[in-house]
């Protein structure tokens, strides 16, 4: 069967669905063709499920706590099943939106493998998909669109001498899945999927250890920040292994040995993978068209065109940030250009970057171990231990970091490491994307009490003007 439409969006993730329903919004017809599940990762494998287990956490936590705040209560416990489940029921819930949200916008949605085809009997150019139904016996169908988006996102990406079984060595996918969890595990991996699953398996009382081959954990953000995590990481009993390179791992006797170098051997009860997401490219017809592309993902222009014009590519199969944020911000600029709309190219250096550890972390712009050297810059710090509802909360520690061109008075950057950063980034955000200044977010009236006011007193300290400092 052969289908004609106006859109066909290969890949119904955050990225993929976003463009779609704008697309529909606009009067196009849209197809998606997703082989799994509308929302990909981001729903199912990533951002939701994972917050809504750091969740559940995060209010262990507190309850083990509970006698700081004069509070009595009994030992506090948890069953693992009921937080599993109480995500599978968030994912669910939002699942079931997304899919009532494309229904709404009349996006028709075929669940089935995609393949982009070059010139053929059914289009003079390349960007014809098509589709087949692995599990089914439904014929191929061969959809023809004016226009294609490849939004076929991202797979955990893998070491070559660690052999993935999703059992006793797992990538996040297979985590999502732990029905009980193991009493030592490892790591491997400090960037913000792996000190993520660090923290929240610390707070339901693994053994953790977490191995990061570059120097420091979270090597995007800066080094005061990586310091800082790792302090309070070995605070709780989290062990950090740094500059430490895995060699082998081999299951023996239902344990995973890992051998590290050095020859160093240490043995665990599971060991998860998190080193990075690597593109979906393969497999899905690119070869057939003159589309570049290699292993950092899709060749775009800044208005997401591939070498062939009328075939754009997000998400995370192009070399920008794998962020979910990301992917749908890219989607609407997407389809706004494919429709002849002026679109101002995103600007991904003035994009919030969230890691939901216990402290969470959030940044946007440059930090202190980033910005260009010929750039005068003034940095303010603000403890939360000097916030009056950091106290109140018992949620003391980390600091706020704003950063001021001096030259310009331009605010150039904020980095925040303590409670709720990633919420309190926002702000920061908006301001540099209104091209505030330091004193314009310094001037602002913030309520008080209010952890807000941590971003206030960090702006004032880029001119020495802090008021509780």
């Amino acid at each position: 069967m052969v289908l004609e439409t106006d859109l066909v969006v290969l890949g119904g993730g955050t990225g993929g669905y976003v463009a779609a329903i704008h697309a529909a919004k606009q009067g196009q017809d849209v197809i998606i063709v997703e082989k799994e599940q509308l929302g990909g990762t981001c729903l199912h494998r990533g951002c939701i499920p994972t917050k809504a287990l750091l969740r559940s956490a995060e209010v262990y936590d507190t309850v083990k706590r509970a006698d700081e705040f004069g509070i009595s209560s009994h030992a506090a416990t948890f069953d693992f099943l009921k937080v599993q489940d109480r995500k599978n029921r968030i994912v669910e819930q939002l699942h079931a939106g997304v899919k009532a949200l494309c229904q709404k916008n009349k996006i028709k949605i075929y669940h089935g493998e995609g393949a982009i085809l070059g010139p053929s009997i059914f289009s003079p150019v390349s960007g014809a998909v098509a589709v087949t139904f692995p599990d089914s016996d439904e014929e191929e169908l061969i959809i023809v669109p004016k226009k294609l988006i490849i939004a076929t996102g991202s797979s955990p990406r893998t070491l070559p001498n660690v052999e993935i079984d999703e059992k006793l060595i797992l990538t996040s996918n297979g985590m999502l899945h732990l029905q009980e969890l193991p009493q030592k595990m490892a790591v491997i991996g400090g960037g913000v999927i792996g000190v993520e699953w660090a923290s929240l398996l610390n707070s339901f009382g693994v053994e953790v250890t977490i191995i990061e081959y570059a120097e420091r954990l979270l090597i995007n953000e800066s080094v005061a920040v990586a310091t800082e995590l790792q302090k309070q990481f070995e605070a709780r009993g989290i062990r950090v292994m740094t500059q430490t390179a895995v060699k082998s791992a081999a299951v023996e006797s239902g344990t995973v040995q890992l051998e590290l170098a050095e020859h160093a051997m240490m043995e665990f009860d599971k060991v998860m993978v998190a080193v990075g997401r690597t593109p979906n490219v393969k497999g899905i017809g690119l070869q057939n068209t003159s589309i570049q592309f290699d292993d950092n993902g899709i060749k775009v222009n800044d208005y997401y065109q591939t070498t062939e014009s009328h075939i754009y590519a997000i998400g995370d199969c192009i070399d920008t940030l794998q962020l979910a944020h990301v992917a749908a911000k890219e989607g609407e600029l997407a389809v706004r250009h494919l429709l002849g709309e002026t679109v101002t190219p995103l600007h991904y250096h003035d994009i919030p970057k969230c890691t939901y550890t216990q402290p969470e972390i959030a940044s946007v712009g440059y930090h202190a171990s980033n910005f260009p050297e010929n750039m005068n810059v003034k940095v303010g710090k603000f403890h939360f231990k000097g916030n009056g509802k950091s106290l109140i909360y018992g949620e003391e520690e980390g600091f706020v970091e704003v950063l001021r061109d001096a030259d310009t008075d331009d605010l150039i950057g904020v980095t925040i490491i303590g409670p709720h950063a990633t919420e309190l980034i926002s702000e920061a955000t908006a301001s540099i994307y209104l091209n505030a200044s330091a004193l314009e977010l310094s001037d602002i009236v913030h309520a008080h009490p209010t952890m807000s006011e941590t971003l206030m007193e960090a702006a004032l300290d880029t001119y020495g003007l802090a008021i509780h400092k």
